[in-house]
C-alpha cells in the first residue's frame, strides 16, 4: 500500500488548477494583449495547453524560449510566469 502512495506522489506534477481554468484563460488573455495579433493567439493557446497537460516547468521553458526568440518582452515574460505559478497546483 505504501509503495502505491509513493508512486502516485512521484507522478504528480505542478499543473493548471482546472477549477480555475476559466479565470486563468481570461487573465492569460489580459497578459498577452500587448502582443501583435499574429502571435497572440498562438502563444496563448500553446501556454494554456502546456501548463494544463504537461506542467509548469515545461510552460516556463516555453516562455523562456519565446523570450530568447524575441517574441515576448521581459515584462510580458514576468507576467506570464507569475500567472502560471498563481493558478497551478500539484495534480
Amino acid at each position: 500500500m505504501r509503495n502505491i502512495r509513493e508512486e502516485r506522489q512521484k507522478s504528480k506534477a505542478k499543473r493548471l488548477d482546472m477549477r480555475k481554468s476559466d479565470e486563468f484563460n481570461f487573465m492569460l488573455g489580459k497578459a498577452v494583449e500587448d502582443l501583435p495579433e499574429s502571435t497572440k493567439g498562438a502563444i496563448r493557446g500553446s501556454i494554456y495547453a502546456i501548463v494544463s497537460k504537461k506542467g509548469t516547468k515545461e510552460a516556463k521553458d516555453f516562455i523562456g524560449k519565446k523570450h530568447t526568440e524575441g517574441l515576448i518582452d521581459t515584462q510580458t515574460q514576468k507576467r506570464l510566469l507569475d500567472l502560471i505559478f498563481d493558478y497551478s497546483k500539484y495534480r
